[in-house]
């Protein structure tokens, strides 16, 4: 079965700068992939190219098996920036891309009514844009990129600037829509969010550092991953410091958790011993992949 998306090698030069650079992936119908990543990881840019807004001069984006600009009437848009009309209720946005869609108008009364109830809108449909919440707007923007029901929905960093619970909100029916058959691409700063999608992504500087299904992902984190107690955190940090297994340290409540290089738990216990703390092994997360990825590229 051909993937619904497909990039091989991708590229987009501005400049000197290459943007993109040995990014492939596939993602298949009914999977909801993400592509995770820093700000300027290439993340826009490649959702961007996927939407067959910019030309790539190297490589190949293929959607459904064509190229972009020839599927876009089964491509579904979120972009990052405000794209709706503010000074347009819900309703007539809801409209005005039912007419770009050229939709029936029994269609679209149809579809509309199925997305605003789906997204929690209903009650909402005579407010102006302009007065929405950022999630409710986000909700507003995903029902315009679904009104003529796409094969393929493209979203660039849908949950940025969203509350938490409109945040949950949208990945239920992100994963809705996934298991109804749809392929969902979606880029996102948020590490944690990487565990919500069916495979994933993870890029630094326009490349792909790796590339698969979450749980298995984070079962080949080559690195050590504990937390420390029984000592105060700046007495702990002073310890620590100049100590290169230790990769990187962040406050988890009131413990600190380190990833620390392969094999390096004992060496880094020892050091801790004489201030009475103590290493405690937990679970990784995507951010210590991540950060293991990126000591292995240096």
């Amino acid at each position: 079965m051909n993937p619904a998306v497909a990039a091989r090698g991708m590229a987009r030069r501005f400049g000197a700068v290459q943007a993109l650079s040995g990014l492939t992936f596939e993602v298949a119908e009914g999977s909801l992939f993400g592509m995770v990543g820093p700000d300027g990881a290439g993340k826009t840019t490649a959702i961007r190219a996927l939407a067959g807004l910019i030309d790539l001069d190297e490589g190949e984006a293929r959607v459904l098996g064509r190229p972009p600009s020839e599927a876009r009437e089964s491509i579904g848009l979120l972009p990052q920036q405000y794209s709706l009309y503010r000074d347009l209720t819900v309703g007539e946005n809801l409209r005005f891309f039912a007419r770009l869609y050229l939709l029936p108008r029994e269609v679209h009364a149809r579809r509309a009514r199925r997305l605003l109830e789906a997204t929690g809108l209903a009650p909402f449909e005579d407010r102006r844009a302009e007065a929405l919440s950022g999630g409710m707007y986000k909700k507003l923007a995903l029902a315009c990129a679904l009104l003529h029901e796409p094969r393929v929905l493209l979203l660039d960093e849908p949950t940025s600037g969203v509350d938490p619970l409109s945040r949950r909100e949208l990945w239920t029916l992100l994963r809705e829509f996934a298991r109804g058959g749809m392929a969902v691409v979606l880029s996102t700063p948020y590490m944690d969010e990487a565990e919500r999608c069916t495979h994933v992504g993870l890029m630094h500087e326009g490349r792909l550092l790796l590339s698969g299904e979450p749980r298995a992902l984070l079962a080949d984190v080559r690195a050590d991953v504990c937390e420390v107690d029984g000592a105060p955190r700046p007495q702990i940090e002073n310890a620590l410091a100049g100590v290169a297994e230790v990769w990187s340290s962040a406050p988890a409540g009131s413990r600190l958790r380190l990833l620390l290089a392969p094999g390096a738990a004992a060496q880094v216990a020892a050091t801790l011993r004489p201030i009475g703390a103590a290493l405690r092994p937990v679970a990784p997360r995507f951010e210590d992949l991540f950060i293991a990825r990126l000591r292995e590229a240096a």
